[in-house]
């Protein structure tokens, strides 16, 4: 069973490596705190913390199953199952992929379950045990805190790229709307909703964690977890902004395929139109009868192709009336930033300061 288990008794001394066994002595005492994560639960994981711990079945099942379950809080009385979510930064997907992380909180234990590696968060917590012990020194729910918020931490370098993509797609549909441009706003589109999924029911989770709802959370640890509360909403904040800023650039792209049909059409139009009376011309004058008056003109010819490019300008001359053509339209003037002037500033504050106090 790939397990870690880490016991710091009320003296302070640090045990790690332990067997089943002194896991179970550990917990039974009721001294001190123990924390054992299992990274990769399987069934015999499973097995394990019924036989140890003594948890309830469903939520063992909630550990070893691969379904994906929504953040929430069980209270079995003795202890509290939570089920918050993290970044899965194992996947190769194109898309953002959330996992698991299952936390056992109890007033003298902790017991994690993960089934992807959680290398950025709790095994980062892991590690600083391994050193110094710090993470447990100030209880169950301090260490289960830290895990929480380890956890949502890694959340916002997704969100930061996720927002630089964001970017990219926009300048790309402006500029030069392609295939690829599509792909890129539905594969962000499909991460908004896949985090929205999770972190919209994590965060009413961690409400309940940060407000005095469960007694084996005491009042000193519950503004860390306001803490991450506050993380959370901002994340899915930040999150339905990418969500529409996704929508926006689906839209934009959209838009402008259907400009640049529109541009490639108008061009045709122009085109055809300036060419067809050319073309009706070059008919008229190109049959062979006999009794034309032009054909034994000796100015004739030169006569025709002077028609022809009056015909030309005319064209789009009258295009350019009807703002079919830009060519020379005055552009709209980019938007600067405003600033009111220093000394109309001073002026205003002293008017305001000249008002009656009441």
């Amino acid at each position: 069973m790939p397990y870690k288990a880490y016991y710091l008794n009320t003296g302070g001394a640090l045990k790690k490596d332990m067997s089943e066994s002194e896991v179970r002595a550990a917990f039974e005492s009721r001294e001190g705190l123990l924390w054992v994560n299992i990274d990769g639960i399987t069934e015999d994981d499973g097995q394990f913390m019924a036989r140890t711990f003594g948890f309830h079945h469903l939520a063992i099942e909630d550990c070893v199953s691969s379904h994906v379950h929504p953040p929430k809080i069980d209270d079995f009385g003795d202890y509290l199952f939570i089920i918050v979510h993290g970044i899965d930064h194992e996947s190769e997907s194109d898309i953002v992929q959330t996992t698991e992380l299952n936390v056992f909180l109890g007033p003298h234990f902790v017991v994690s379950s993960h089934n992807v590696h959680l290398l950025y968060s709790v095994a980062s917590i892991s590690r600083i045990v391994e050193e110094s012990g710090r993470p447990m020194k100030r209880g169950a729910d301090f260490l289960a805190y830290t895990l929480l918020d380890a956890l949502v931490e890694n959340v916002m370098p997704t969100i930061d790229r996720m927002s630089d993509v964001a970017a990219e797609i926009e300048d790309e549909v402006i500029m030069n709307p392609q295939r690829s441009s599509l792909d890129a706003i539905m594969k962000l589109k499909r991460s908004t909703l896949r985090m929205h999924r999770v972190m919209a029911p994590q965060r009413e989770t961690l409400n309940r964690l940060s407000r005095g709802e469960f007694p084996i959370i005491r009042d000193e640890a519950q503004i860390f977890y306001r803490d991450v509360y506050d993380h959370v909403a901002r994340i899915e904040d930040m999150n339905q902004t990418l969500r529409d800023r996704a929508d926006n650039a689906l839209a934009t792209y959209l838009s402008s395929v259907a400009n640049r049909q529109n541009e490639t059409m108008r061009v045709l139009s122009i085109v055809a139109a300036i060419f067809l009376p050319l073309a009706l011309i070059a008919g008229i004058y190109g049959m062979n009868f006999e009794n034309m008056p032009e054909l034994h003109c000796s100015w004739g010819y030169f006569a025709v192709l002077g028609f022809m490019g009056t015909v030309i300008i005319a064209a789009l001359w009258w295009f350019w009336l009807r703002n079919w053509i830009a060519w020379g339209r005055k552009r709209v003037p980019r938007v600067k930033p405003f600033a009111v002037e220093p000394e109309k500033l001073r002026g205003h504050l002293e008017h305001l300061a000249k008002w009656p106090r009441r």
